[in-house]
């Protein structure tokens, strides 16, 4: 019989050996069986706090019904297929996979917290907003990605925006008429969030050269960061978008994640109905971008990771998978707890399905 890993630490956040599992003592509580594998899983018992678990507990397979598919829904995410088509392939209800991918995003957010580097990053970064859908065309929303001249994906956040450009008419009374119903979109948000983008992932005290176009919102932020040196260049947006480009790391960034996301797409009916459902895609996104993707197909590389010096080599899905992350453990706050715990509103529809599972957190 296969020996199992002793755990690791107590997984209740209450409890002290948590955090500091150091003289953590345990014992083990009997067996339970499993309609799949693992069919027989070892029990413990927490001799800090009294409370029960399982060696499936440091899993990201935890109370899932169909863990097998959790590997299969990571690449098909990634393969420009909607919900609806990649349920259709795999046999299983739309909400099966969208449970999955939420798992899913919420893991590799994570995953990116444990591995990005906390110092100050070593290069240049190209700031961008890539421009997105949810609900439909009168709702965009940007994507604000920060993004490393290794092609490493530092971090991002969202800002929703009023919808712009040239209307009829008949869509001026539409904007009017949705906008008197929920509420028009905060015009700071660009701002807002580009002010925690950089406050998250440049530590205070730090120089950094960020690159970006013309957007008036982002030197309003950077001049709110007065603790951080930031040296800002701009190219213009409708400069060439060639490799000699400054904002190429970014622009390639846009270009991949609309290449391989059905919900990113200019004229789709796969369009994210949540702005959630969008963010927990691209944390899915950003760690294969990081940890598994070659910066070149052509060449096969390394992963922007490994450039870097994050990881000492490129990570499979299986290791990214292998075992369960608990965000009290990387002591995750603001945007980034907001998102994990699914508290990002669409404003169209108005209730959030916040994840409040008392033990799959």
């Amino acid at each position: 019989m296969r020996q199992e890993p002793p755990p690791p630490f107590c997984p209740t956040p209450d409890c002290d050996s948590h955090a500091s599992p150091h003289g953590w003592r345990f014992k083990k509580k009997g067996f339970f069986a499993r309609a799949r594998g693992p069919r027989r899983v070892q029990r413990y018992l927490c001799q800090h706090c009294g409370r029960s678990f399982s060696t499936q507990t440091f899993s990201p397979t935890y109370w899932l019904r169909r863990p097998e598919l959790l590997k299969s829904i990571f690449w098909r995410s990634l393969s420009c297929s909607g919900l609806r088509q990649i349920a259709r392939e795999l046999g299983v209800r739309p909400l099966t996979v969208q449970r999955q991918v939420e798992r899913l995003g919420r893991h590799c957010l994570l995953v990116h917290e444990e591995h990005r580097p906390k110092n100050a990053p070593q290069e240049p970064l190209v700031l961008d907003g890539f421009r997105t859908l949810e609900s439909g065309h009168y709702w965009p929303f940007d994507l604000n990605l920060l993004v490393g001249t290794s092609h490493f994906v530092y971090g991002f956040n969202d800002a929703e925006l009023r919808r712009s450009g040239t209307h009829t008419p008949k869509q001026l009374e539409r904007r009017r008429e949705l906008e008197a119903r929920y509420g028009r979109a905060d015009p700071q948000a660009t701002r807002r969030a580009v002010e925690e983008l950089v406050g998250r992932l440049v530590p205070p005290g730090s120089t950094v050269e960020i690159r970006s176009d013309d957007h008036q919102a982002y030197p309003q932020a950077f001049r709110r960061l007065r603790d951080r040196t930031i040296r800002h260049q701009t190219t213009p947006s409708k400069a060439s978008r060639t490799p000699r480009n400054p904002l190429f790391p970014a622009n390639l960034a846009d270009l991949l994640l609309r290449h391989g996301g059905a919900n990113h797409k200019r004229e789709t009916i796969a369009f994210s109905k949540r702005r959630q459902g969008a963010l927990y895609r691209a944390a899915i996104w950003m760690v294969w971008r990081n940890y598994v993707k070659s910066r070149s197909e052509q060449r096969r590389d390394a992963p922007p990771g490994v450039a870097i010096g994050a990881i000492p080599r490129r990570l499979t899905v299986e290791e990214i998978l292998a075992s369960r992350r608990f965000p009290w453990r990387q002591e995750i706050k603001g945007w980034l707890e907001h998102c994990y715990f699914g508290r990002i509103p669409t404003r169209r529809l108005g209730r959030i399905r916040v994840h409040a599972c008392a033990y799959a957190i």
